[in-house]
């Protein structure tokens, strides 16, 4: 039996759209059906006109590179990097210069009110620390889409609403487009839209 069966979710350009359900329900599932992770059994994916279904890993690969961001609930940081060259991590597998990430990446963490952070590795860093290191390190190739799973779930009360905060600040200043996957009502009320997925199917 499929996770998910007869599901159709459009997201507009610059729209922040939060996917709500209970575990196992395939919040998941659909996050990674659309950053290619996973291949659809039917149907098909279009991201920006450009129809994906077909890719192999290496098209997906540069396309998430050009195009796509990731927040992570468990932040993903590499351990044994500091927090410049973990956001730093990005623009070194697309080949810009040194000096141009250099530039990108303390532009990018002034952004997310961590530059004096920069020579901080992940274990001596808070929750919230780390997880504004993790958008920091999603944005700094400045995608157009940024996909978001329970990017707030491991985090405080207050330390969540400073990273909702960001997001908003992220969508209305850059025109970032976000889909979030959370069970949380509160991350969920800063979205334009939110839809619900039940049983494996979408309800709007």
């Amino acid at each position: 039996m499929p996770v998910l069966s007869s599901v159709s979710l459009e997201v507009a350009k610059g729209e922040i759209v939060s996917v709500l359900g209970r575990s196992g329900s395939g919040k998941s599932t659909l996050l990674n059906l659309a950053a290619g992770y996973i291949k659809p059994a039917s149907g098909s994916i279009r991201i920006g006109g450009t129809n994906v279904t077909g890719y192999n890993e290496s098209q997906w690969s540069k396309f998430r590179l050009a195009h796509m961001g990731f927040i992570f609930q468990s932040f993903q940081l590499m351990p044994a990097m500091t927090a410049f060259h973990n956001i730093e991590l990005p623009l070194t597998l697309k080949g810009i210069d040194e000096k141009e990430r250099g530039r990108l990446v303390k532009e990018t963490m002034e952004m997310v009110g961590m530059s004096e952070y920069e020579h901080y590795y992940p274990s001596e860093l808070s929750g919230g620390q780390q997880q504004r290191i993790g958008i920091a390190r999603a944005m700094v190739l400045r995608p157009s889409i940024i996909l978001a799973d329970e990017p707030t779930g491991s985090l405080d009360s207050e330390t969540e609403q400073t990273v909702l905060d960001f997001i908003r600040h992220l969508n209305r200043d850059l025109g970032t487009t976000f889909l979030m996957i959370t069970h949380d009502a509160e991350v969920a009320s800063i979205a334009h839209r939110s839809v619900t997925i039940h049983n494996g199917q979408l309800v709007i």
